[in-house]
């Protein structure tokens, strides 16, 4: 089995004498940010963190996103953050691209390498800092946890995504998998954040028109995804958006395996009033 890989953003500016044309587009039922847009005038710098920069992919807007923001957050050495999340009622994932990151829940310390997840609970007492002497990157998803009556609200913990096996979707031989970091039938739990992988030439066999609302950020590979109407191509380190019912479908296209990091949310109750 090949060993995963993360791609993370390389930064810098594309040279004077190339063309501008790009795949980013933004519509009423999704968006994409492809990779060659993540260049370091679009970073943003967040308070509270030392030696940090953030691309922000996704924030709640007219039009856009409506339940989370998600973030690639850039550690160089030395950085970090004591207060990392400045909203108790937020929780957070952390899934590290690249390098080094130590993450400390509740007193107890982390350390993860790339494949690294991390769940942070709403009014967690954590931190993060990079104690290596590499630049450590990863996808950092936040979230305003909807408690649930009956449910206590869950614990947090860190896990290697290497360590937990792939889940096949029914029917399909095992060309489309789903690694699940959280039980999906844990009602305590309000959003997902799952990887996606598809052999080469593998499908999504329908078009999927959902309530939950999509942040997709690929990992690896490349494909031709299906978004509302439009068939789109998209490779590794491009982020998709997509609005609930947004239909959506894809076609693995290879040489190797079509990866992405999923959220979602789930398991609460439509609010009318």
């Amino acid at each position: 089995m090949d060993a995963p890989s993360y791609h993370t953003p390389q930064g810098g500016l594309p040279s004077q004498d190339t063309l501008l044309t790009d795949r980013a587009v933004v519509k009423e039922a999704y968006t994409v940010i492809p990779r060659g847009v993540l260049r370091d005038i679009v970073t943003s710098n967040l308070p509270g963190w030392t030696r940090t920069r953030s691309w922000i992919l996704a924030r709640p807007v007219a039009g856009f996103a409506t339940t989370f923001a998600q973030y690639i957050v850039e550690v160089s050495p030395g950085g970090g953050s004591d207060e990392p999340e400045p909203e108790r009622g937020v929780e957070s994932v952390l899934f590290l691209l690249s390098g080094t990151l130590t993450v400390v829940i509740e007193g107890e310390p982390h350390v993860l390498s790339p494949g690294g997840y991390a769940y942070l609970p709403p009014g967690a007492d954590w931190s993060v800092s990079n104690e290596s002497d590499e630049t450590a990157s990863f996808q950092w998803v936040r979230k305003a946890y909807e408690p649930l009556r009956g449910h206590p609200t869950p614990e947090g913990f860190a896990v290697q995504e290497q360590d937990i096996t792939p889940t096949p979707m029914p029917d399909t031989d095992g060309a489309w998998t789903t690694t699940r970091f959280v039980d999906p039938d844990d009602l305590s739990h309000d959003m997902h954040v799952n990887i996606v992988t598809f052999d080469p030439g593998a499908v999504i066999p329908f078009a999927e028109t959902h309530v939950m609302e999509h942040g997709i950020y690929v990992l690896e590979g490349k494909a031709v995804y299906r978004l509302n109407d439009d068939w789109v191509e998209v490779e590794a380190g491009d982020f998709m958006w997509l609005r609930a019912f947004c239909p959506q479908a894809c076609y693995a296209g290879g040489p190797g395996k079509f990866r992405y990091l999923l959220y979602k949310d789930v398991n609460r109750q439509i609010k009318l009033t």
